[in-house]
């Protein structure tokens, strides 16, 4: 068992089910089909992370998808909003792991170079975050987890980043930033990386 690990939020790809606001502009299928090149994407990244890998489904476990068994263990989501459910996957890996990593599955600029360096800054500060260009993050990692940095916070806004940073300033730990990337969310995201939408 490494002393690091990396958790993947994943959404089960169903259709009409992931997507839905690339799905407003680009239809359904098109949006289920841009997430499971998004999905393929991160699974290569962490891949190519040595650590121990979790991927956690906000539906049901997939037993026979693409996320083979011998590279990441399954679990599920738990709890009603975003927060809650990264804060108790955070508690579940963090009692058997000293280090660990958090990232949803949207982001085609993540690369294993990026991970790795978010885990060597976790040896020097409490926290990592990764910017994302809409205000809130793409990664988060920790050494010890914190209710703080998730209750009553206004997921999916321009100011979940900036309150997250403050709160762990009035928690008196300190944090490292990463490089600023994009996700997924409209067709021109989408278009902006470089990737052809058939």
């Amino acid at each position: 068992m490494h002393k690091s690990a990396l958790i993947i939020f994943v959404k089960n790809p169903v259709l009409g089910k992931v997507k839905t606001r690339l799905a407003a502009t680009l239809g359904d299928e098109k949006a289920l089909q841009i997430y499971h090149s998004l999905l393929e994407h991160t699974r290569k990244v962490a891949l190519e992370t040595d650590v121990d890998r979790y991927v956690f489904y906000t539906d049901t476990i997939g037993e026979n998808d693409d996320w083979r068994n011998d590279d990441f263990t399954k679990k599920l989501q738990q709890g009603d909003d975003l927060g809650t459910r990264m804060h108790t996957a955070l508690d579940i890996i963090l009692k058997k792991h000293d280090k660990a990593i958090i990232i949803g599955s949207d982001c085609p600029g993540l690369t294993s170079k990026i991970l790795k360096s978010a885990f060597r800054k976790l040896n020097r500060a409490d926290y990592v975050l990764g910017p994302a260009e809409d205000g809130g993050y793409y990664l988060l990692g920790m050494k010890q987890n914190s209710k703080a940095l998730f209750e009553d916070m206004e997921w999916s806004t321009k100011k979940v980043l900036d309150e997250t940073l403050e709160r762990i300033w009035k928690l008196e730990k300190t944090y490292a930033l990463l490089q600023t990337l994009g996700d997924v969310d409209y067709a021109e995201d989408w278009e902006k990386h470089g990737w052809v939408l058939e």
